[in-house]
């Protein structure tokens, strides 16, 4: 069973509000197992999954990461909408928003397609697992600024997100990405052609903004190098 179920299991408990003790009673089974079963030290049998599920109210392929809605449902990926794709496309407000949304938009393109040319499952999720949290701490921020709005929108705890936890998500999913690939190349996979030359041709007009992302990141990085090595 993948290490999403344990993960799973355990956000819903949180989500619930309950204590490990609490949810393991309801649950008929003792403390220990639970936390074992939320820990992925031991896999579960069909009888108490069918029983998490109606405990949680999610469906199976839910609580076992095979998709991210509650009720099963699965969207294909042309089921998506796409607002990339629309004509004139202008955030309202704000053409800046706009062309840093499309430089985004575009690089995250580019890096999902060479990623799904791997096929490599474990990297394509922990790539999205990390952008996600990205976009989740943005959002968050953004939401709670005024300090008038109610944080109970979120499942995470607002003490829990201003000490770092997300952050902490991001170090854990990136590190998971870099194994991933790690073991892609171990078994030999092949990766898409990354050259220059390779990446204009598939990828015209795209691979673009992938640059302008490279450049001006590469740029600000080390300026704050610099900037820490001149106040040493």
């Amino acid at each position: 069973m993948s290490s999403d179920f344990s993960r799973c299991l355990s956000l819903l408990r949180q989500e619930k509000g309950i204590s490990q003790r609490a949810a393991a009673k309801d649950l008929g089974i003792s403390q220990a197992l639970l936390s074992h079963y939320e820990n992925g030290v031991r896999e579960p049998g069909l009888a108490f999954v069918t029983k998490a599920c109606d405990y949680y109210n999610v469906s199976a392929d839910f609580l076992l990461g095979r998709t991210l809605s509650r009720d099963g449902t699965t969207i294909a990926a042309e089921e998506l909408y796409d607002y990339s794709a629309e004509k004139d496309n202008v955030l309202h407000g704000s053409i800046l928003a706009t062309l840093n949304k499309k430089l985004l938009v575009n690089s995250i393109g580019v890096l999902f397609d060479l990623l799904g040319k791997t096929g490599k499952k474990e990297a394509i999720n922990a790539a999205a697992d990390y952008l996600g949290t990205a976009v989740y701490k943005m959002f968050r921020h953004l939401y709670r600024a005024d300090g008038t709005q109610n944080e109970d929108f979120f499942s995470v705890p607002a003490r829990q997100f201003v000490t770092g936890i997300p952050s902490a998500d991001m170090i854990c999913t990136e590190a998971e990405y870099v194994e991933a690939l790690a073991c892609h190349v171990k078994e030999k996979g092949k990766f898409p052609p990354m050259n220059n030359d390779a990446l204009m041709e598939n990828y015209p007009g795209l691979y673009q903004s992938l640059l302008q992302i490279i450049h001006t990141t590469g740029e600000r990085v080390n300026c704050r190098g610099r900037g820490r090595k001149e106040k040493n």
